[in-house]
């Protein structure tokens, strides 16, 4: 378990800040860990000083979605739920087509994924052999080098073939193209527009994202300083990784699981990690933070809070980067 006594807890600003994105990227986002237990989600906002209206997009947790009485008690007023999940049901009763090709597309997503992990179980077992082992002689340092490239390249190739796969389904099947999205899409646009903040929560970070592809709202997600906690950070990244060093039953494999909006890039998000990482087992966290790079991989724990300011990080309150030697570093600190 990560040892909550080594974080430093104190906000700090970052010297060295890190370009990840071109000048359209997000004015302001924030990138919480979970809230349920530790919300900090009205202290985020105000250290970064925004205030105003906010809208939520709760779609993550499907039916309970716009159950926003914590949150609203939180904040101290009325939060407006975008209710996408709600949205996209009420699409798919009315467009038996759409809902057919949607479910195409997931079974495809599905099948990609697990043939990924045939690959993934073969290749991440002979890394993780390697970096167990004692010797550490040149070649053997070569070895893992290799090995390492060898996942980095499947998870290339698995993240071509997702988007692919998304790209192809919003080609045919998007706002532009079937009236009732189009309709909600214009609809969501003004809800947006007239709002200071939109705050994106966790819970199944597939459903989320597929909800926020489904109607369109890249464009106008933009446009507005985003709060994100637990998996609705994920979804931001570039590369959607899950991540359980302490499974019930199998190898505990780190995976490539989804592509993510991109409103953050050069790193991938690690919710939970207090209580999912092997953080005492450094060539673990070595491997993830080696196969990850160039981006950096950062912890998302009670209490955490990461400040993009237009694509870099600005500062930083308890979160944790993994270093490349298998260790953890304050992620405000100079990689």
């Amino acid at each position: 378990m990560l040892q909550r006594s080594t974080r430093q807890r104190a906000s700090s600003t970052v010297s060295t800040a890190r370009p990840i994105g071109q000048t359209s990227r997000v004015e302001d986002l924030l990138t919480l860990g979970p809230q349920f237990r530790a919300p900090n989600l009205r202290e985020a906002l105000e250290r970064a000083s925004l205030g105003g209206p906010v809208v939520a997009i709760t779609a993550g947790w499907q039916e309970r979605e716009a159950e926003l009485g914590a949150l609203e008690e939180h904040l101290g007023h009325p939060v407006r739920d975008l209710r996408l999940y709600e949205r996209a049901e009420a699409v798919f009763a009315q467009d038996g087509e759409l809902q057919a090709a949607y479910r195409s597309r997931q079974n495809d997503l599905r099948q990609l994924q697990d043939l990924y992990r045939v690959r993934l179980d073969h290749a991440k077992a002979a890394a993780r052999e390697l970096f167990q082992a004692p010797d550490d002689s040149p070649l053997v340092r070569k070895a893992r080098r290799s090995a390492i490239a060898a996942l980095r390249r499947l998870d290339a190739e698995h993240l071509r073939e997702i988007r692919t796969l998304h790209g192809r389904f919003e080609a045919s099947w998007g706002a532009g193209h079937r009236p009732l999205l189009a309709r909600q899409l214009a609809d969501l646009e003004q809800l947006i527009a007239a709002a200071a903040v939109v705050c994106i929560a966790g819970g199944h970070v597939a459903v989320l994202l597929n909800r926020l592809r489904l109607f369109g709202l890249d464009r106008a997600l933009r446009t507005r300083p985003i709060v994100a906690w637990s998996a609705g950070a994920m979804a931001l990244a570039e590369r959607v990784v899950l991540f359980h060093d302490h499974p019930p039953q199998g190898a505990g494999n780190a995976e490539l699981f989804e592509a993510g909006l991109g409103f953050v890039r050069d790193a991938v998000f690690l919710p939970h990690a207090a209580t999912r990482l092997a953080s005492r087992d450094p060539q673990r966290v070595a491997l993830l933070a080696r196969r990850m790079a160039p981006a950096v991989c950062y912890t998302l724990d009670d209490g955490d809070a990461l400040h993009w300011r237009r694509g870099r990080l600005a500062s930083a309150a308890g979160s944790q980067r993994l270093t490349r030697s298998g260790g953890f570093a304050p992620a405000g600190s100079a990689a």
